[in-house]
Parts: structure tokens; sequence; C-alpha cells
């Protein structure tokens, strides 16, 4: 979430403008005050595609779409224009989470609330279908949590499937992963029954936390979703026929929307409870009862978060009309880094500070619109200031701001966490050193221990400390997960070097920047050396559940991309609660398999290692970074020897390009820099170089979230450039690496190839 721009105006068809909400796709999202003080999400066509027939067609269809709804378990209509020189509509604000956003932050819901939240958003659709119309883009972040209940939100592809003048054959509109099979097809558009399945979707997930069809490439998640069973392993037993049933392949065995709301309201708990009730929760004193009663719908942690976030929009301030500087009104971020990182708002001009300067911004966190230019998404929270720490240190010559490091440093990935630290601790007393510094780095860490439980709360002390404008981390998939709506929450950029699971990048947040490739993207680097350096001619795949969604997304990928190259594979899932993997390495020889890749991490990797050796297995055996641990060095002994590893890891000893930095770093701490270390580096070169190329008054975390992801850098290890939208890494083919057993020791071989030679 950004404050207003100065060339935003102060209102806008009789509303004041508080914020921006979003922007992206068609329009621009605001949060504003309508005259008779009533909050909206205010969404407007931006300049450009005003005149565009389509992007207007495809509005006006939006507001039509939301005057005929009258459920309340749709966010309403307040008011619209479409024909208007700068078309908008305003839906009322829901200062609640998305689905998406909640079960991030506080994990899969219980059958209770999700009795209701399916019946209710089933009863939405049904009014949709009653119309005519199907939604076709229902996910996750189009469903906000309200007190009274859920709202199906965006309303921006809903259309009558009968519209021939609307359907383009072979086009697939909608969300990869929650789309029914006959859309992925990319053929005729889905009726009613196509809602439905994708309403099964949501219910999964926010029953597992997991997406049915996995996350990946959008390839492989239409495939999976037209040819493979769902993945609904966690959905409680009472509700696992309905869910199961809405995930038919076949759209006329699903049911309708109404006899499914039918069927979860039969036994559904009492009705969610009045808004009042709930905001008791945050001002004990207006009753008895501090906690709302058992009959609530959502558990008591999201209530609370709701009804603090619905007392704080009461309080909203008033804001003074903008004040734009028409010399900077037009001005945006560009340029890329040129011999470092050159962020892209770096030459703003000091008459758009000064324009910013002049009002106190209510910040309000990503996504709490009701409808969004992207689809809803989540929260809002309220900070005021710029977010930095102007008083200098005694030892500092000016301005003092934090870099923030969120690592495992005591638990079981304390080696990497401990790396983490020592790259960005060498970058900073590198910039520190600096005669010509704009102003002193700090550095300030937190530790979780590689316990989720802990991880939300390491990330709240980074996000009390207002000097902090940007953090590294955290070390695992399970931490970020953990800690990513709260870093949101604060549009405090996260940047993760190490994690590497997709989802992270799939759950809307507005400040994160994944600074590695994705799990998805390494079975490309496994197939190349498959193909291409082991000539294996039939691949024996070990999908590994001990490894969970790490183990499937390495599997499934490399199985889609063997599958696409016509080679022959043997996969193979071996369940969490084997040690013996001979009768997997039975089924892979039966196969015909000539070599092996583990979907898993190190130590049941070991014990596949010794059952290959005991059977004389001479193949290539392979996997990716799950493996690279000296720990599977130890277990697996003798057997190790000959693994190779793709991983997005570089040997800082070995590699000939980061020979100055392995100096500074033996110098600064007296040992060989480990894995991880040049990586953490290389973000932190980024970060401060974009941070320094912002004038003083611009130096907070939104602008700093929109430089970052604007910027380039070259670093050491991998080269820098992220998607201004989602954050997620711009793939180039560096930074992955290989490394092969040899000795005992993990022996470092340079780039890793991401193609087959021909």
């Amino acid at each position: 979430m950004e404050p207003l721009r100065t060339s935003d105006p102060a209102r806008l068809a009789g509303y004041r403008l508080l914020g921006r909400l979003g922007a992206g796709g068609m329009g621009v999202v605001y949060l504003a005050r309508s005259a008779g003080g009533t909050l909206v999400a205010l969404k407007v066509i931006q300049a450009e595609y005003a005149e565009d027939g389509d992007f207007r067609e495809r509005f006006r269809r939006e507001a039509d779409t939301a005057r005929r709804m009258t459920s309340p378990w749709v966010a309403s209509l307040v008011d619209a224009d479409p024909g208007a020189d700068q078309p908008w509509l305003a839906t009322a604000f829901v200062p609640g989470p998305s689905l998406g956003e909640a079960v991030a932050a506080h994990g899969p819901l219980p059958a209770p609330s999700l009795r209701v939240l399916g019946a209710r958003l089933a009863e939405a659709l049904g009014e949709l279908h009653a119309a005519g119309l199907v939604h076709r883009d229902v996910k996750p972040g189009n469903v906000l949590l309200a007190l009274d209940g859920p709202r199906l939100i965006d309303f921006g592809v809903a259309r009558d499937p009968e519209d021939p003048a609307l359907t383009s054959t072979g086009v697939v509109v909608g969300t990869p992963g929650f789309l029914p099979p006959e859309q992925a097809r990319g053929g005729r558009d889905p009726g009613a029954a196509g809602d439905v399945f994708s309403l099964g979707c949501v219910l999964a997930f926010a029953a597992t936390g997991r997406p049915p069809f996995g996350t990946g490439t959008i390839d492989a998640l239409l495939y999976r979703t037209v040819h493979d069973a769902p993945d609904v392993e966690g959905v409680p037993a009472e509700l696992a026929e309905v869910v199961s049933g809405c995930l038919e392949k076949d759209p006329e065995l699903r049911p309708t929307a109404g006899s499914l709301s039918e069927a979860l309201t039969a036994s559904a708990p009492a009705s969610p409870p009045d808004p009042r009730e709930a905001l008791r929760a945050v001002r004990p004193e207006a009753s008895e009862d501090a906690v709302p009663g058992e009959e609530d719908w959502l558990p008591g942690p999201l209530v609370r978060l709701i009804a603090e976030r619905s007392a704080a929009g009461l309080a909203l301030p008033s804001i003074d009309d903008t004040e734009v500087d028409p010399a900077s009104a037009g001005t945006s971020g560009g340029g890329t880094a040129s011999g470092g990182a050159t962020p892209a708002d770096g030459t703003a001009s000091q008459s758009a500070s000064r324009g910013v300067g002049r009002r106190r911004f209510l910040l309000l966190t990503a996504g709490a619109a009701a409808v969004t230019a992207g689809g809803g998404a989540a929260v809002w929270a309220a900070f005021s200031g710029d977010g930095g720490n102007d008083e200098p240190t005694p030892a500092a010559t000016g301005p003092v701001h934090t870099l923030g490091l969120h690592a495992d440093l005591s638990g079981d990935q304390k080696t990497v966490g401990r790396a983490q630290e020592r790259g960005l601790r060498l970058a900073v007393d590198e910039f520190n050193s600096r005669a010509d510094k704009p102003f002193t780095l700090a550095v300030k860490t937190v530790d979780d221990g590689g316990d989720p439980a802990r991880s939300v709360a390491a990330a709240k002390k980074l996000v009390a400390d207002r000097s902090v404008l940007a953090v590294i981390g955290p070390t695992t998939d399970a931490t970020a997960l953990a800690a990513l709506a709260t870093y949101d929450a604060a549009s405090l950029p996260l940047i993760a070097v190490s994690p590497g699971a997709t989802v992270l990048g799939v759950m809307g947040s507005r400040s994160f920047l994944h600074a590695r490739v994705t799990d998805t993207i390494l079975p490309f680097y496994l197939d190349a050396y498959l193909r291409g350096t082991a000539k294996s001619r039939t691949v024996g795949i070990v999908d590994d559940r001990a490894a969970d969604t790490y183990g499937w997304e390495i599997s499934s990928t490399l199985a889609n991309i063997l599958r696409k190259e016509r080679q022959p594979a043997v996969p193979k899932v071996v369940s969490a609660l084997r040690t013996d993997f001979g009768p997997t390495l039975d089924a892979l020889l039966a196969g015909g398999a000539d070599s092996v890749v583990f979907a898993g991490y190190h130590d049941r990797a070991a014990l596949l290692a010794r059952e290959l050796t005991s059977r004389e297995f001479k193949g290539a055996r392979t996997a990716a970074q799950g493996v690279l641990d000296d720990r599977f060095l130890s277990a697996a002994g003798d057997a190790a020897d000959g693994w190779a590893i793709v991983a997005p890891v570089m040997d800082a000893t070995a590699a000939p390009e980061a020979k100055a930095f392995t100096a500074a770093y033996r110098k600064r701490f007296d040992a060989d820099p480990a894995r991880y270390a040049v990586e953490t580096y290389d973000v932190a070169q980024l970060a401060l170089r974009t941070l320094g190329g912002l004038t003083a008054g611009r130096r907070t975390r939104q602008n700093l979230t929109t430089a970052l992801r604007s910027a380039t850098y070259k670093g050491i290890s991998r080269n820098l450039a992220f998607d201004r939208t989602t954050g997620a890494l711009v793939i180039d083919g560096s930074g992955v690496y290989l490394w092969k057993v040899d000795g005992g020791r993990f022996a470092y071989q340079g780039v890793a190839p991401y193609q087959v030679s021909t």
C-alpha cells in the first residue's frame, strides 16, 4: 500500500482520497471517504486506458454486475460512473484480510469456519448464477473476511457464459490453480459449475493451507487441473465428501451453488456475530465479556484482527487537499543500475519530496480494498511518519537507517542464518567506511530459531523499530511463510535469499522480493544435467512425502518437463513413514531407470544413497538444494560420493568472481564464507545502494519497496532484478550452481547448465 502521490488529486467524483490501496491491471484503487463519512474502495481506470474500448467495456460490465448483486456476502456497490471521462466505481470498504492472507498468517480454518465460509460464498454465487452470470475468478484473493461473514469481490471478468461477443476460444481467463478443468483447457467458457469447482478449490485451500493442485508454473497448474486428482488430504472428514464433489472433473457431477449452500448449512454453527460484539474484543469495557462468544464464525485471533482494524477505520484523520507541484506531478521512477544498483526513483526531484513532506499520511497496508485493479486483497493497519529514525547515534555522522536480518541463528539452519548475518554485516561495514556516505547504516538481527511459531514475534520486533527500512530473510520456507503477512501489513520490504517455496510469490504481498529462483525452476537445471551431462535415457524420480511441498514441487515439475520432452521417466512416491527405500528402488529398476532424482531433504537422501550403493547402482544420482547439507555427507558416508546437486548457492571460496569478497570476508571474520554469505552480501548491496539513491525525504519503507522492485544489480553470485508487480526474481539463467560429492565433501563445479546442449 502506498500513500497518495503528489500527482493524485485530493478529491475525485465527490470522494476525499485517503491513500492508494493498489494499482495494476487497468486502474488504481483508492481508499476514500464519502461526504457522509463512509469509507469506500474507489476504483478508477488509468488515464491511458480510459479511451480503450475493451477496458471500458470490462469496467462497465463489472459495474453492471455489482449493481445486480444484492447478496449480503458480496462487497456492495456504492456508486459508479463507467461513462465518465475517467470511469470509476466505489464499493463498500471491507477492513478485513483476504482469505489468502488470513490462512498465511494464522493457518487453516477449523471445520465450523469452513462451513460458514462455503455456505455464504455459495449463496453469493447462487445469486450471481440466478442472474445468468458466472464469476470466473473465485480464489482466496477475491474473498475478504468480515466480522459477519465473508465477502466475494471483483466481478471484472464475470459475464454471461452465452455471450458470443465476449468469448475467445483458446484463451484461459481466471487464476491457474483455482479454475475448473473446462476453463483450463482454454475451450468453451465454463458455466455455473465452473464457479462451484473454483469454490471447492478455495475451500480445500482454506482447510489445508495448500492449493489443491499445488503451485508452480502456469502450464504445470493447468495440466494438473485437467489430469490429476486434487490434493484434499487434511480437509476435515465431515467436509471431505462435499469438497470432493465440488472438484469433480465432470461439470455435470458437481453440485449447484444452491445445493452446496444447503449441504454446508445443514450442520453449520449459528449465524456470525453482530460486529458490535466483536468490537468488544478490543474494547473490553464495552461489555462484561471481553472476548466474543463461541458462536463466532472465525477463530479468535482473526476476529480480534478485524475488530481492531474496524475500530482504526473510525479514527482515520482528515487529509488536506493535495498540493500538486506541476514540475514533479508527472515524474515517475526510471532507469536501471549501471555498475551496481541505481534505484528507479533515485532521481526524484526535491520538489516532489517537499510535496510529500507537507502532509502526514496514514499508511494503509497492502490490499484492504473491496475491489482492486488485479483482484481484491487483504488487510490494513495504521502507521504515521516516514518510517525512518533520523536521530544520529553518537558514532554516526548523519542520519541512521537500519537493515534488519530475520534469520535462524540458533536452530536447525543456524549455519545458513549465521552466514547470512555475516554477509549482511560485511556489506554494511563497507558502506559505513565510505567517506561520502549519505547516511550511516545499522544492522538489527532477530532469531526465530527456525520455528514458524516464533517467526511472527521476531518479525514484529523489526516492524516496531521504525528505523528498520528493509529486512533480509527469513532463512527457511516455513518461517518466511509465517512472517510474510506481518511484514506486508507494515509495508516493510522483505527480501528472501534462501527460501524457495513458490507459494511465497503468490500470496499477494506488495513488499516481498524473492531474491533466488523458486524450487519449481531448479528441475530445469536437473533436466539439463540428466539429459545433457549424464546422458540418462530413463529418469527415476523419488518424491519423498516427508519433504511435503518442496518434494512435490521438484518431482512434479521435473516429471512434466520430461513428459514434454518425451523422455521416459519412472516416478515413485514414498511415504513419510517409510525408512526402507528398497521397494522404491526395486520399482525404479523395474521401470528401467538409469538415473535417480531424489526430491527431498538430506536426512532421507542418505537412506536412499546407502540403498543405491548396496545395489551397486552406477547411474547418475541427483538432487536439489535440500540435500546440499553437510549432514548428508556424514549420514551417507561413502555412499554420498558421486551425487550431483543443483542449488541456488555459490561456493565463494572456489568461484573466481568472488575472490575479492572472500578476501574481505576472511579479513573481517577470520573464516571462510559459508554457503549463502555471498548471496546475502549481494542482496545487502542492492538494498543499501537503492536506499542511497533515494533523497532524504523519500527514504521510507514504501518508497524503498517500489525502488527495489524497479532496480537491477549485477551481483557476485547472481543478477538481481524483479517483477515490479509480484517481486519475483527475473530468471536469466544466473544464480544456480552445480555441486558434486567427491571424497566426502561437496565440490563446487560452477554455473549449472540451464538447457540441454545440442
